[in-house]
């Protein structure tokens, strides 16, 4: 049996037992009372109604003698209307019946211990709850007479409780019954959900143990419920989606990085033989060689420097920032890739503000993102188009907006651009971190990176950084 089936066992059941339980004996002591009580109460009311009576009879007749008392104590008797319910008698001075009800002649081996107790008691009532020779429980209340004549000292009466037991039996009976199916449901109904639970959460326990060997094809069923049970079994069915997914594009990232890296360096080494063979310096294909091996080498390096930077932002992106002019910053990376733009038959648009923009930002790291937003922008830019850089203040921030007329982005790539190691259909050569890498820094900035592109139209990067103010804290 699993622990939470036990705790509930344990925990809820327990106590559902014990409250059924508490509840169930304070009904039963409560029903035995009260049926009891009113065995008791009707006893009394009859022999109040008695002793009302006589009392009665007692004060409007004060010249009555005690022989004349006596008789009408006896007459009481004789004439008692409810002999099939009760039995009435008259008791002496030493608790023997001087008359009875039902006209039987009893005698007692000793005083009855109701009667011994109306004697010593203030009320002058006593009273016992036995059971007789045939088996039957019997209560019996003594009250004494308060006009006791010479011959008769106390009024007694008793009345069979066999057939209150029997209802109070039967009552218990069906108490118990209730309680027990109480019980019973309680059980099962905590089973149901309990095993409601249990059986989710052992499925998501077998996933997350797949998912954990590296079985990123295993998924949860639908949950039947929208409850957090449902809601985890989403959750983890949309993390392996996305753990399959990274894993994918992780694959897709070494195969492209191998490639990348296979064909420079299969150029270097083809060249490289080349030279080792001409050996003449003056040869126009020992100087071709040479300088196809310094632009693939600047390749290998660059991107090296990438993965690099790269693996160094998933540790942490560590800044050292300082105030700049964003508007400096924008300029020397601008005049860093003309050489580049212009040898790729591009044309770069950027009027530099009159105004400065002091931001907070580390130099290196802001001259990495310009830089890379730039090289995607001529790697996608085909012949004769133009790439534009406008600086814009709106508010609190400031905006560097860098647009090409490159072939742009398909819309179903567009949403995954800035993911790790993503790269669309149609991507250029590159490992495909290069927007990963810029969204990283920027988050960091305290900035953000937004991507708009057309395909077929051309593609638009918004960098927003938040305005420096001098003396805030940094």
């Amino acid at each position: 049996m699993n622990s939470i089936t036990r705790r509930w066992l344990r925990g809820s059941l327990l106590v559902t037992l014990l409250l059924v339980a508490l509840a169930e004996g304070l009904f039963i002591a409560s029903s035995w009372s009260g049926y009891y009580n009113e065995a008791r109460q009707s006893i009394l009311s009859r022999i109040s109604s008695i002793s009302g009576q006589l009392n009665i009879v007692t004060g409007t007749n004060p010249a009555l003698t005690a022989a004349g008392r006596s008789q009408l104590l006896h007459r009481a008797v004789e004439q008692f209307d409810d002999k099939d319910k009760f039995e009435f008698m008259l008791l002496d001075s030493s608790g023997q019946p001087l008359i009875t009800s039902s006209g039987a002649l009893v005698r007692y081996t000793e005083a009855p211990e109701d009667f011994l107790e109306a004697l010593v008691s203030t009320t002058g009532q006593g009273e016992l709850i036995y059971t007789d020779a045939s088996g039957q429980r019997v209560m019996a209340i003594t009250v004494l007479v308060p006009y006791a004549c010479e011959e008769a000292a106390a009024m007694r009466m008793l009345t069979n409780l066999s057939l209150v037991d029997e209802l109070l039996v039967r009552q218990t009976a069906i108490a118990l019954g209730i309680g027990a199916l109480i019980l019973l449901f309680t059980v099962w109904s905590g089973l149901f959900f309990v095993g409601s639970i249990v059986r989710p959460v052992r499925q998501i326990e077998e996933a997350a143990t797949a998912i954990a060997r590296g079985d990123l094809s295993v998924r949860l069923p639908d949950a039947p419920y929208n409850d957090e049970i449902g809601r985890l079994c989403r959750r983890i069915n949309e993390m392996a989606e996305e753990l399959s997914k990274t894993e994918r594009l992780q694959n897709e990232f070494i195969s492209s990085v191998s490639h990348e890296l296979r064909t420079p360096l299969t150029s270097i080494r083809g060249w490289v033989e080349t030279i080792a063979a001409i050996r003449d310096p003056e040869d126009e294909n020992y100087r071709k060689g040479l300088s196809i091996i310094g632009r693939e080498t600047e390749r290998l390096y660059a991107m090296v420097e990438e993965l690099l930077s790269f693996s160094r932002l998933q540790s942490g992106v560590k800044l050292e920032c300082q105030p700049l002019d964003l508007v400096a910053e924008v300029t020397d990376a601008a005049l860093f890739m003309q050489p580049r733009i212009e040898q790729d038959g591009l044309q770069l648009v950027y009027e530099e503000p009159e105004v400065p923009l002091p931001i907070w930002a580390d130099p290196a790291r802001l001259r990495q993102v310009f830089v890379n937003v730039l090289d995607n922008a001529v790697k996608y830019s085909s012949p004769g188009g133009a790439i534009t850089i406008d600086l814009l203040q709106e508010g609190d921030n400031a905006y560097v907006v860098i647009s090409d007329q490159g072939k742009g982005i398909l819309p179903e790539d567009l949403e995954n651009v800035k993911l790790k190691f993503f790269k669309g259909k149609g991507a250029a050569r590159g490992s495909g971190i290069g927007l990963a890498v810029v969204d990283e820094i920027m988050t960091a900035l305290d900035g953000e990176a937004n991507i708009d592109s057309t395909f077929g139209v051309g593609t638009t990067v918004t960098l927003r950084l938040p305005l420096y103010k001098h003396g805030a804290d940094k």
